[in-house]
Formats: C-alpha cells, sequence, structure tokens
C-alpha cells in the first residue's frame, strides 16, 4: 500500500518564512515568553480589503511591485520573496511558481480559485495573481513569525497545556472555516502552521495547493498526503471528507503536546500499516502530565470510522478548548517538556532537505 504517498516527494513541504520567532534585542532573549491565552479572538482586522483576484495576464508582477531580493523560502514549486505594493507600499510576499504543462496550470488556478473563498483571520490570504509564459506570481499576505512548531521549541518559550490550547482554538476555527466552505485542505501537518508575527500569538494556516473543493454527495478520492499525518482512508484510497482534515489535527494535537509522531514506524510501509490500523496510546510518560481532557480531544479524532471523528465546530465546543476560554476549571500550567518536540521537528526538517536533494537529482540538477 506505500505506493499510494510517494515518499520522495513532499507534496507542500514549502517553509515561507525560516526567520526567528523571538526578538533580536538581547535583553528580551533573557525573558521566558509567556503566553497569553486569551490573546486571539477571531475579530481581528484582516490584513487588507477582501478581494476578487483575478490573474492578470496582461502584465507582470514588477509593474506594480517592487520585488525584493530578500528570499524568504524556497520549495519544488520556485521562491518566496519579499515585495511591496508601490501604490500604497503595503509589504508582502510574492510567491513564483513554475509550470512545467498543462496540469501545472491548472493545479494553480485550482490554488487561486480555492484560496478566493477563504477569507478569513486564520488562513493564509491572496492579494494579487500575475501570469507569464510559464510562471505564475500569487501575491500573498507576508507573514514573519516562522513555523509555530520552531516557535514553541524554542528555549525562551515556555510551553504549557493552556498554549496548546490556544492554538489549537485557533487551528480548529480555520479548518471550520474551511470547511463551512465545503473545502478541504487535504495536507495539515506542523509545517503548515505559521505564526503571524515574532511576538503575537496568533497563528495561519498555509499551503492550499492540494486543497479540494468537497461536494457531500459526491465520493472524492485522492491519492496525495504526508504518512505521518494522513487519514487511514486517503491510504485506503476510500472516499474523504471534511473527516479527514480532522484526523491530521488529531495528530498534530497529539504531537504539540507530547513531541512524539503517534504512527510513526522504521519504515514507511510500518507508518502506514499504524495509520490504517489506528494503532495509537497515551502510555509514553510524556502524557502523564497531560489533562484527561486533552486526551479526549485526541481520543475523538483519532478514531478509524471517519463519521465517528469530531467536527472543527465539535472541536471548538469541547471541553478541552472551552475550559480554558471561559476560565472554568484548571488546566495544567506546569511547562511541558520539550526534548522529544525538538526532536521531531529537527527530523522533519532532515527529511525536508534530503527530499530536495532527491528532487534535485531527478531535474538533473547538480549538486557539486
Amino acid at each position: 500500500m506505500g505506493h499510494y504517498i510517494n515518499p520522495e516527494v513532499d507534496y507542500s513541504d514549502v517553509v515561507f518564512y525560516k526567520l526567528r520567532c523571538l526578538p533580536k534585542d538581547p535583553s528580551a532573549m533573557n525573558n521566558k515568553v509567556h503566553v497569553d491565552e486569551t490573546e486571539p479572538t477571531g475579530l481581528e482586522e484582516p490584513p487588507f480589503e477582501c478581494r476578487d483576484v483575478v490573474i492578470k495576464k496582461d502584465k507582470w508582477v514588477t509593474g506594480e511591485y517592487d520585488v525584493k531580493d530578500v528570499m524568504l523560502g524556497r520549495g519544488k514549486f520556485g521562491e518566496v520573496k519579499k515585495c511591496t505594493e508601490k501604490k500604497s507600499g503595503r509589504m508582502l510576499a510574492a510567491k513564483f511558481i513554475e509550470m512545467n504543462g498543462p496540469q501545472d496550470k491548472k493545479e494553480i488556478l485550482n490554488e487561486v480559485e480555492i484560496m478566493k473563498h477563504l477569507q478569513h483571520p486564520r488562513l493564509l490570504q491572496l492579494y494579487d495573481a500575475f501570469e507569464k509564459k510559464n510562471c505564475v506570481c500569487l501575491v500573498l499576505e507576508l507573514i514573519s513569525g516562522g513555523e509555530l512548531f520552531e516557535r514553541v521549541i524554542n528555549d525562551d518559550f515556555i510551553l504549557t497545556e493552556k498554549a496548546c490550547v490556544m492554538f489549537l482554538r485557533q487551528i480548529c476555527e480555520g479548518v471550520s472555516f474551511m470547511h463551512s466552505q465545503n473545502i478541504l485542505h487535504l495536507d495539515m501537518k506542523p509545517e503548515n502552521i505559521l505564526c503571524l508575527s515574532r511576538e503575537g500569538n496568533r497563528i495561519k494556516i498555509i499551503d492550499f495547493g492540494l486543497a479540494r473543493k468537497y461536494n457531500p454527495k459526491e465520493d472524492l478520492r485522492v491519492l496525495f498526503g504526508t504518512p505521518e499525518f494522513v487519514a487511514p482512508e486517503v491510504i485506503n484510497f476510500d472516499p474523504i471528507s471534511t473527516a479527514s482534515d480532522m484526523w491530521s489535527v488529531g495528530v498534530i494535537t497529539y504531537v504539540l503536546l507530547s513531541g512524539l509522531s503517534p504512527f510513526m514506524g522504521d519504515s514507511e510501509c510500518e507508518t502506514l500499516s499504524n495509520v490504517t490500523s489506528a494503532t495509537w496510546d497515551f502510555n509514553a510518560e510524556e502524557f502523564d502530565s497531560i489533562s484527561n481532557e486533552a486526551k479526549d480531544f485526541i481520543s475523538k479524532l483519532l478514531l478509524k470510522d471517519k463519521r465517528k471523528r469530531m467536527s472543527a465546530n465539535d472541536c471548538l465546543e469541547h471541553q478541552w478548548l472551552r475550559r480554558s476560554l471561559k476560565r472554568e476549571g484548571h488546566l495544567p500550567e506546569r511547562s511541558l517538556s520539550k526534548k522529544r518536540l525538538k526532536k521531531f521537528v529537527y527530523r522533519r526538517k532532515w527529511q525536508k532537505a534530503i527530499n530536495a536533494m532527491l528532487a534535485l537529482r531527478r531535474m538533473g540538477v547538480s549538486l557539486t
């Protein structure tokens, strides 16, 4: 069954922003970062007005934007650079995507169409789009806080269960909105959750290159995903649904709280086998200090039967996410060990580097 997911293609492991998540001021580095779990409210001002983006073919991005030499990220698609809109001075990100055939163009058009329907504070926003010959440029909201997991493993960040609740609440808000628009993300994983800024606690879900419109009356099946986070029905090539994203949210929650990957095996086949059998547990000592509510939250997502999984709205009503919000009861405030989480992040980065090297070799690019 391993052929369903190509281990050499990390389909959307695009890290837009490699910036550190903490201030560079040495005095600030001496202080631990305490998280105010009530900061994000869902009522924040949008980064810019709602825009009905149409791909411009009669002009190129450099006509309306000053594209900087500052590289924000690079992936199999191309590269991302900082840019500034000439008429407003607004700072944004320009994502250049190479098109090598009709299928590439179809996927890019799908991504643009998907993003036009995802205008929400928890989701990366599309600002403009251009096409020229075999290249498309998407102008996006600028996000400068780096990956969420990279931020929380920093020695100066205090990771508590309350902080996890705050982040998961935001993730579920974003996923809930996607699903309300009948859109499936289909690649929810830590690398696709970024911090909006270095100092704040707001997150953004990114990378809608694999997202699909979903009609509950039709059978939608896909053959892509990331083995550690993909739902059993994807591996089995069964019909997928909004519940497929929720499985991935369950895996992200498990990893964030413990640093352990619930389905990771010694080989890809073993990982996929663990996923399809829904084999996992809370036996690791890292869960000894985790609340029962958090475990219940995970248990209601990592269910093999997708019909029994919580929806994103159910998650937002779950006691674990609501108790801190309402100041009801008590969530453990002790710091969680980040030793395992650091190893998880470093392993994922190593995998991405290997995948990138293999991709370059397949394209005939010399590495010397």
